[in-house]
């Protein structure tokens, strides 16, 4: 029998006891406040202070309107810094944009908004995430023709290891129409562009539309 066990196979009297009702000694003592302070701790994200909760969600706001003012000022350098490089947006169409094809169209100005006005702003915090959905009046120009609309969006944030937010995800709706098939019809509504289709296409009109489905 050694002097730590005994005939039971009980650890010793000597030592220290930790918060679960064992008794322990040296390393096995540091090694299980350790493991007792781990179980007692919520995950990381999880559980925020109110106040902490609200000065993100202010942190997140702030990062729209720099977004809002970059996208009208042509700003290519500040949404450098916004955007994660592994940035992916989907326009209401389906057309995938990288954070290369937004930042290409920005500086070519091939993409050029003159009006953003944002409403309906709501902000939900998820652990180190943020998603924001939004609607947006949009007017300017693509590849040189005159656009306009109304746009739902969702952006969403995710909190770095540094604390910094960045732009990983976008997507956007048009609010009230299929503006490619009006425009196989003849109705030729603005196209189908949103704030961030980067990348985008110039709309084509569809083809092989029958003469009794124009009727």
């Amino acid at each position: 029998m050694t002097h730590r066990e005994s005939k039971t196979g009980r650890f010793s009297t000597g030592g220290n006891r930790c918060g679960c009702g064992i008794r322990i000694n040296g390393v096995a003592f540091a090694l299980g406040v350790v493991l007792c302070g781990t179980l007692a701790t919520p995950t990381q994200g999880q559980h925020q202070h109110p106040r902490h909760k609200q000065d993100s969600k202010r942190q997140v706001e702030k990062l729209e309107e720099t977004w809002r003012l970059a996208q009208l000022n042509g700003d290519a350098d500040t949404m450098d810094r916004l955007l994660s490089d592994d940035y992916i947006g989907i326009t209401m169409n389906g057309q995938i944009v990288t954070k290369t094809q937004q930042l290409d169209r920005m500086r070519t100005r091939t993409l050029s908004l003159s009006k953003i006005d944002l409403d309906d702003v709501k902000v939900k915090l998820i652990g180190q995430t943020a998603v924001v959905t939004s609607r947006a009046n949009v007017e300017g120009t693509n590849d040189g023709e005159s656009m306009h609309g109304t746009y739902r969006y969702t952006r969403v944030y995710t909190r770095t290891a540094g604390g910094s937010w960045k732009i990983t995800n976008f997507e956007a709706t048009r609010v009230g129409g299929l503006g490619v098939v009006r425009s196989a019809r003849g109705l030729n509504p603005s196209p189908p562009v949103g704030p961030d289709a980067g990348g985008l296409p110039k709309p084509q009109k569809l083809a092989g539309i029958s003469e009794s489905t124009r009727q």
